[in-house]
């Protein structure tokens, strides 16, 4: 049996290439080439990020610690079209996009299965903290990883029965304290690295300055107008903003105001209240159900809107074209448009899609 490891050159993927060989599988490591400093005008040594020549090197000190063969394979062509390309138009249209989700899905689960399967290999072996079950039925779970905190099934929805049946997530049974342990006990170079925390394109947070980077376009102002409508002041392009931002906007009234929607279509960015933000319905495109088929009926669940977010409790219901809507029992705030809703029956991910 042989397994593919993506290996960042972080704690995770190190101790998962670790867990697996130890279990006797044939293991192959290998790092992703996303992106150059170029393409965002990064400097080298500013690349704090999961996708940086030291990177590298850390993933390849470990496998050969762990006498694996490693390679690195080129994906720049394709980050740069299904993710950064994407993540720019996002942002052009009003949207915030969540290009982690794009790159698992395009990338992770996409290109390096197809490699692996090249290779020879049955299985994909990720740092991912989220585990892989079966049912009773035999048909394969997604589940919450055991540290809440390092939680990363929102991330995953997108996985497929095929793609479960042909993934591994060793670190879905571990804390970060025990990964950082294992990393340490067996000489790891990266046990105590701090984990990569942003956007890997966009390391500083400036989001605004990526997308223009990738377009070329320069943002055009436009107005500020209040729930009615009326003008309030002028914006600095609508890609500098998002649902429920309320720093940066220059607007003073005299009490806390918030961006409650974007209109690229008018070039207006709407202010209002906090309680403007708060909203019971979703609709979300696309829905993945991982199970590999829609409820016949609406379904209890708990649903989440963003990574950081706590599930709550709503009810799904399965649209013709393949869409869901999501109606939670208590209004939530900053629905935000590009993010994306995932839906939980206790630790089980049931699927989830980008919110429209």
């Amino acid at each position: 049996m042989k397994a593919l490891i993506a290996m960042s050159g972080g704690v995770d993927s190190s101790v998962a290439a670790l867990l697996t060989k130890e279990k006797g599988i044939d293991c192959i490591g290998c790092t992703m080439k996303l992106f150059e400093a170029e393409d965002t005008d990064l400097q080298p040594d500013n690349m704090k990020t999961c996708c940086s020549l030291d990177d590298t090197e850390d993933a390849r000190a470990v496998a050969f610690r762990l006498d694996m063969p490693f390679y690195v394979f080129n994906y720049k062509d394709e980050f740069r079209e299904k993710v950064m390309e994407k993540f720019a138009a996002a942002y052009e249209a009003g949207a915030t996009p969540n290009p982690c989700i794009d790159c698992n899905n395009y990338l992770k689960f996409g290109k390096l299965h197809q490699r692996a399967a090249e290779l020879g290999c049955e299985y994909v072996v990720t740092g991912h903290y989220a585990r892989i079950e079966k049912d009773a039925n035999g048909k394969f779970l997604l589940k919450k990883a055991i540290d809440d905190s390092k939680d990363q099934s929102y991330v995953l929805y997108g996985l497929t029965q095929e793609k479960l049946a042909h993934t591994l997530f060793p670190m879905g049974e571990l804390t970060k304290a025990e990964a950082r342990e294992i990393a340490e006990a067996n000489g790891f170079v990266n046990a105590h690295k701090p984990d990569s925390q942003d956007i890997c394109f966009v390391p500083d947070g400036d989001y605004a300055a990526v997308v223009e980077k990738i377009t070329g376009n320069k943002p055009v102002p436009g107005d500020f107008v209040d729930m009615e409508g009326k003008v309030l002041g002028q914006h600095k392009g609508i890609i500098n903003y998002t649902i429920g931002q309320r720093k940066g906007l220059g607007i003073a009234m005299g009490h806390p105001i918030f961006v409650c929607e974007i209109c690229p279509e008018t070039n207006c960015v709407v202010l209002g209240e906090n309680e403007d933000l708060m909203k019971r319905e979703v609709l979300v495109s696309e829905f993945n159900w991982i199970s590999g088929e829609a409820p016949a009926e609406p379904m209890r669940c708990a649903a989440k809107t963003r990574y950081r977010m706590k599930e709550q409790p709503a009810t799904a219901f399965p649209l013709p074209e393949g869409g869901v809507k999501i109606v939670f029992d208590e209004p939530q705030r900053a629905i935000t448009r590009g993010q994306s809703a995932v839906v939980y029956d206790g630790d089980i991910v049931l699927g989830g899609g980008e919110i429209i």
